[in-house]
């Protein structure tokens, strides 16, 4: 496995050059990170040269890295991880890459070289709201027409702004806002000596 990882690591470094931004190798796994205005010649690469040959996107998935790792994080709020696979050359490969704007995050789509990369692209837009320029279907996937918002971003709320029921007078599911009261949901972590009655 090592030496695997080892040949792969050169050829990554040798094919991708000063296109790479990291190269981290770590559990067996390497990630590398590239910037947004490369994304799409770095994929490309990764495909097409035989050194490394990429063939199959196995996943990919939108993230939001405010307060990773309950930390203030220093860098684009917004990014995309793909993992790729190489059957020629038994290996993967895990890409990452950040929405330079966080107001309006977006990176190109991958859909022209990978075909899987369609309903994951789809995915990503519909939770975190990351625009995939090039793609030509996006739109919701997983949310409701309607729906207002990213729900996977971490700033929005857990109890969602809308709710919905059946109404029984008007024969119809309605929605309304949620009537749900915002509470507190950190764990106590240091209880009264005689919470629940019991003493300590």
């Amino acid at each position: 496995m090592t030496q695997k990882l080892d040949t792969l690591q050169t050829a990554l470094n040798a094919v991708l050059g000063e296109t790479l931004k990291t190269l981290v190798r770590d559990r067996g796994e390497i990630t590398i990170t590239v910037a947004a205005a490369q994304y799409t010649a770095a994929m490309q690469t990764l495909r097409d040269d035989p050194a490394l040959k990429f063939e199959q996107l196995i996943d990919l998935c939108g993230v939001d890295w405010s307060d990773y790792r309950n930390q203030q994080w220093d860098g684009q709020r917004y990014g995309v991880v793909v993992h790729l696979l190489s059957i020629t050359h038994n290996w993967r490969v895990r890409v990452k890459v950040f929405a330079p704007d966080d107001d309006l995050p977006a990176v190109a789509s991958v859909t022209e070289l990978w075909a899987s990369a369609n309903w994951f692209e789809r995915e990503a837009f519909d939770l975190f709201g990351i625009i995939f320029e090039g793609h030509t279907d996006l739109r919701r996937i997983l949310t409701d027409y309607g729906f207002i918002g990213h729900p996977m971003r971490k700033d929005f709320p857990v109890t969602g702004h809308v709710e919905m029921r059946y109404d029984a007078e008007k024969k119809r599911v309605i929605y309304q806002p949620v009537s749900i009261e915002p509470r507190e949901v950190v764990p106590r972590v240091v209880r009264e000596d005689h919470y629940g009655g019991m003493t300590h």
